[in-house]
């Protein structure tokens, strides 16, 4: 079995959601913020860097959609050769009981299929972290889901998975928001050229959408709601972090 100790920083605290609404026609949540490139650390590695976590109901009453999307901005010419990162540990974390740490993970690892370039994906979960915090250890069995990335794994009744390319749905004016606040201009690109001096004071009206056109990858899980927990009081949180072995992060 693999085993891997390794260290992470959250990368971004997604939702807080009510478990009972999962199974209604709407979902009552919190979303804390969106992550897409905010260091040069990440913007430079972008397969570690997580860039929106989403919780949702399910096309099918009683299910519940959990998502990560990473390494945005994609070209569509980048997305056709985008992988994921075979050294890096994926997870969502679920906190059913109010007290801010983990009580179930759902761990995912990618890795090379022998002999060929073909990236297989391996979701291990729902299960009780071996370790809380920022102290990530993988899970000591088999997976419950694993095949190719870009094709819909597992059960209609279970744990289906999802891990490839996808639209990224968050919408910003990205160049405004530079012109705004020049500090956190990326250190590549176009948009690096930018003034170092602030040269906008508000964002355009209609703004203008960065990120049309641009692609995640992103790792879907869809389950039964009862693969969460009950949570206190009826919520539960939901959040996700990157590993890597042997680098504190």
């Amino acid at each position: 079995m693999l085993s891997r100790r390794t260290r992470s920083r959250p990368r971004l605290l997604g939702l807080a959601i009510a478990a009972g609404c999962l199974g209604a026609a709407a979902l009552v949540s919190t979303i804390v913020a969106s992550d897409h490139q905010d260091t040069a650390l990440v913007e430079l590695n972008p397969r570690r860097d997580i860039n929106d976590v989403y919780a949702f109901p399910a096309s099918s009453a009683g299910r519940v959609v959990l998502a990560v999307t990473t390494q945005s901005p994609l070209t569509p010419a980048a997305t056709s050769n985008a992988l994921f990162d075979v050294n890096v540990l994926y997870q969502i974390k679920i906190d059913n009981s109010g007290d801010g740490v983990e009580d179930l993970v759902y761990q995912v690892t990618f890795r090379h299929r022998d002999g060929d370039e073909q990236q297989l994906v391996e979701v291990r979960g729902p299960v009780a972290p071996a370790k809380t915090g920022t102290v990530n250890t993988l899970v000591n069995i088999a997976p419950a889901v694993s095949g190719p990335i870009n094709t819909v794994l597992g059960s209609a009744s279970g744990l289906q998975v999802f891990a490839g390319p996808r639209a990224d749905p968050f919408f910003i004016d990205l160049e405004r928001f530079f012109r705004i606040i020049p500090d956190r201009r990326p250190a590549t690109g176009p948009l690096s050229r930018l003034p170092e001096a602030p040269s906008a004071s508000s964002f355009r009206n209609p703004g203008v959408n960065f990120l049309d056109g641009i692609n995640a990858m992103a790792i879907v899980l869809e389950m039964p709601k009862s693969f969460l927990g009950a949570g206190a009081g009826g919520a539960v949180g939901v959040w996700a972090t990157t590993s890597i072995a042997g680098e504190s992060r």
